[in-house]
């Protein structure tokens, strides 16, 4: 009987050591993806809205019944929307898709956990059948050859008994893991389905604007004559801006030249009168030589002439032409210094809109082999919607020009942005303007586009706002 005990208890210490080292071991599976759900999330909110304000530009145009280049470029930039939209639901789908096959595999192997922890665990029930009575248990305690032998059988009594429930335990937590995931499956599931309606909504609605598009090309290719006097006339008004705004930049850099110029002259005049007057002092006096010296600078300060009286040769007038920069003081040093550090962070000049026309040359959108050039960016937006400054400076010019409406010319240091196709000014030369400041109201034309066009310009070199702009 004790070699029938001992061969009992080693087959059952056996099978204990079998269940722990039997136990599997569930690992999540890593997910890789190159945006998260709520990035995703953010830039399809973030689009649906600029649709809906672009659509309340294309009701605005379309109110005048005949189609216009507005028209056609709000079309256009709906259809760049739809198609950024549809392609974040691809991306979306595309995320779910890879998150539903890893839960799916995720399920398979909880399932096939809990199978093999029920199966232990009913093995463990019926050998522990076999001991349930109390008169068995002590039959197999009292068995025992010694007393040391009689305290492991009662350890091991104890340690299958805790490892029952332990089984039990992990039993129970497969099963609610096996719950969380089946259900987070099924939320991966309609949540798919859900984008899946959403991109056939959305597929239809590009097709919609894509006809739309090609109609209102069709349109406006039978008004192909007044599309070229429209040309014509847009080219003549960029050609008296150009020049505007190029005259503007040589008298700011000639001024500025001229300016510099009578600086270092009244300081090498400044220094001239001191050493002039501790020439002519005594030695005896040297104690009250920092006094009349200054004295002497406030007496010359005072009584140096204006810019404006001071007479110029020639030969300096034609310098301060040649000049190409423009020469800048301390002061508005520190601003075009801080203008160009917010290179990509500016201010957008009207709070909604976007962009209708792109900076540089590029095809007509309806005209064939035809190029328009485009000294800034076209920004379409709301009729009446306020023009700001997107800087600090001071107001240059203001002007009228046929075709460009009112125009507004800022200076920043040697930087300068011009608006253009103002129905209104709120500013005057000289002013001073902050960043953000209302400097006017956007016009609008005859076939209902608001539009306001912006000029970013260095010294006389012309430059590509959108590169300056901050994101919206």
């Amino acid at each position: 009987m004790p070699v029938t005990a001992q061969q009992r208890e080693k087959k059952q210490s056996t099978k204990a050591s079998s269940t722990k080292a039997r136990r599997p071991a569930t690992r999540p599976a890593t997910r890789r993806a190159p945006k998260s759900k709520a990035q995703l999330e953010r830039e399809r909110l973030a689009n649906l809205r600029q649709i809906q304000q672009t659509s309340k530009e294309l009701n605005q145009t379309q109110e005048k019944k005949k189609a216009s280049l507005g028209q056609l470029n709000v079309i256009k930039v709906k259809l760049t929307e739809k198609k950024q939209v549809i392609q974040g639901i691809s991306t979306q789908l595309r995320g779910i898709e890879s998150n539903v096959q890893q839960t799916a595999q995720q399920v398979l192997q909880t399932q096939k956990t809990l199978r093999e922890l029920k199966a232990e665990y009913a093995r463990l029930l019926y050998t522990a059948s076999k001991t349930a009575n109390g008169f068995n248990r002590l039959m197999f305690l009292f068995a025992s050859d010694s007393f040391n032998q009689l305290a492991l059988r009662l350890r091991y009594i104890r340690q299958y008994t805790e490892e029952r429930q332990r089984q039990a335990a992990r039993i129970m937590g497969t099963q609610q893991q096996l719950h969380q995931q089946l259900t987070g499956l099924t939320k991966q599931q309609q949540r798919k389905s859900s984008l899946l309606n959403s991109q056939l909504s959305e597929n239809k609605n590009l097709l919609t604007l894509k006809t739309k598009e090609d109609q209102m090309v069709q349109q406006l290719s039978q008004q192909e004559q007044g599309l070229r006097q429209e040309l014509e006339q847009r080219r003549r008004a960029v050609v008296q801006l150009d020049n505007l705004i190029a005259q503007r930049v040589r008298e700011e850099i000639a001024r500025a030249a001229r300016a510099a110029r009578l600086a270092a002259r009244r300081q090498a005049e400044l220094a001239a009168a001191r050493r002039s007057a501790a020439a002519r002092r005594p030695a005896g006096n040297a104690s009250s030589a920092s006094t009349r010296s200054d004295s002497d600078n406030d007496n010359a300060s005072a009584t140096a002439a204006p810019e404006s009286d001071v007479p110029e040769t020639a030969a300096e007038a034609a310098a301060d032409r040649r000049a190409v920069r423009i020469a800048l003081t301390p002061e508005s040093a520190l601003l075009s210094s801080s203008f160009s550090g917010n290179r990509g962070r500016l201010p957008w000049p009207v709070s909604r809109g976007f962009i209708s026309q792109r900076f540089g040359r590029h095809p007509h959108p309806v005209l064939k082999n035809v190029t328009v050039e485009n000294r800034g960016i076209d920004i379409q937006t709301g009729a009446g919607e306020a023009v700001r400054s997107c800087f600090d400076g001071k107001v240059l010019t203001i002007a009228n020009i046929a075709g460009m409406n009112t125009i507004v010319m800022i200076q920043h240091g040697d930087f300068f942005t011009v608006y253009a196709k103002l129905k209104s000014v709120n500013v005057r030369e000289g002013q001073r303007v902050s960043a953000k400041e209302v400097i006017g109201i956007v016009a609008t034309d005859g076939e209902g586009t608001s539009e306001v066009q912006f000029q970013v310009w260095h010294n006389s070199s012309n430059l590509n706002p959108q590169n300056w702009l901050g994101s919206r």
